[in-house]
């Protein structure tokens, strides 16, 4: 960081948990230009202190006067917290980044992801806002994929698939597995049933429709993010027990046909993707594969050669780095020389 460089104030709502410790681990990484973190949590995690390159900060509990020495405040600690304290970080001057789904669909709050549109932040006069939404870990992954094959061949239709990581439920999902694992069995399942050994098809609540919150944040994410209505996603979620990675299986149907090496060049060259797709020597993205980096891994590229135009691909990525923490990141970076 140059001795010129501006620096920002950056605070973090939920800065003790999975989600925001992992937020300061790639504030770090990536060099961003931080000034001062101010550690954000709860009244029972008041004064617990927080390092960051090499400081040592202590968390204070949310306030109007703490977010008002703030440039950027990350939020991850679920969404009340969001709803209760984002428009009084915003009103106090502070650009939030939120990670919950309080106002993912809010028609006025941009949900964003860098590689797909993140002229969404701008509002029509050219002015920035004050409340950026980050997706769905789930969601997050799917539409870097989806974007630049939407871009050149249409997409019509997506059919996914999730097998997603007990850490989506925070520590208390990676506790819930690693105490279950040891013999240990709880009053209360964290994750509805057993998870050690089994795969759970319930990921939140069911709505009416049949279908989970989780499964209609991919529907109705996908659609906004990716600016077209028209799309259809049906999607299953599954909870599996891994800790770190969710994976994807895609079938995805188009309105054009398409070449299968056009497909793997165009997701080679798309920003935020890594291509591993050589079933021969067993090569393919697995969890492990995606654990603490930060790309997208797209393997088990084929056509469907039951039903014209449709394409399968199998993805992974790490749901704490890309598909929370760095995603947040990544729009902060938007907003260095713009505040």
């Amino acid at each position: 960081m140059s001795s010129t460089e501006k620096t920002y104030s950056v605070a973090i709502l939920g800065a003790t948990g999975l989600v925001g410790r992992t937020m300061l681990d790639v504030l770090d990484e990536r060099g961003f230009p931080v000034r001062e973190i101010i550690p954000l949590a709860s009244e029972r995690s008041r004064g617990r202190e927080i390092q960051f390159r090499g400081k040592t900060f202590l968390t204070q509990v949310p306030s109007s006067e703490v977010f008002s020495r703030a440039d950027i405040a990350l939020f991850s600690a679920g969404a009340a917290a969001s709803r209760q304290w984002a428009p009084a970080a915003a009103e106090a001057g502070a650009i939030v980044i939120d990670n919950s789904s309080a106002f993912r669909m809010d028609p006025d709050v941009p949900l964003v992801v860098p590689e797909v549109n993140s002229e969404a932040m701008f509002r029509p006069d050219g002015r920035l806002s004050t409340i950026i939404a980050n997706p769905n870990c789930s969601t997050i992954q799917m539409v870097i994929v989806l974007k630049p094959l939407h871009d050149r061949y249409r997409i019509r239709r997506v059919v996914v698939s999730t097998y997603q990581s007990v850490t989506g439920k925070g520590k208390a999902g990676r506790d819930a597995l690693e105490d279950e694992l040891t013999g240990r069995v709880p009053e209360s399942f964290v994750h509805v049933h057993q998870i050690a050994f089994n795969a759970v098809p319930h990921i939140d609540v069911f709505q009416e429709n049949g279908y989970t919150k989780e499964e209609m944040k991919m529907v109705n994410e996908t659609r906004k993010i990716m600016g077209d209505e028209s799309l259809s996603v049906s999607p299953t979620t599954v909870r599996i027990p891994v800790y770190g990675g969710h994976g994807e299986a895609l079938n995805i149907e188009f309105d054009n046909d398409f070449d299968i090496e056009e497909v793997k060049d165009l997701l080679a060259d798309a920003p935020g993707i890594m291509v591993q797709d050589d079933p021969s020597a067993n090569v393919y993205p697995m969890p492990l594969t995606s654990y603490e980096k930060d790309e997208v891994f797209v393997g088990r590229i084929r056509r469907d050669f039951w039903h014209p135009k449709t394409l399968n691909m199998w993805i992974v990525a790490d749901n704490l780095r890309k598909g929370a923490a760095t995603n947040a990141v990544q729009i902060a970076e938007k907003l260095v020389g713009k505040l």
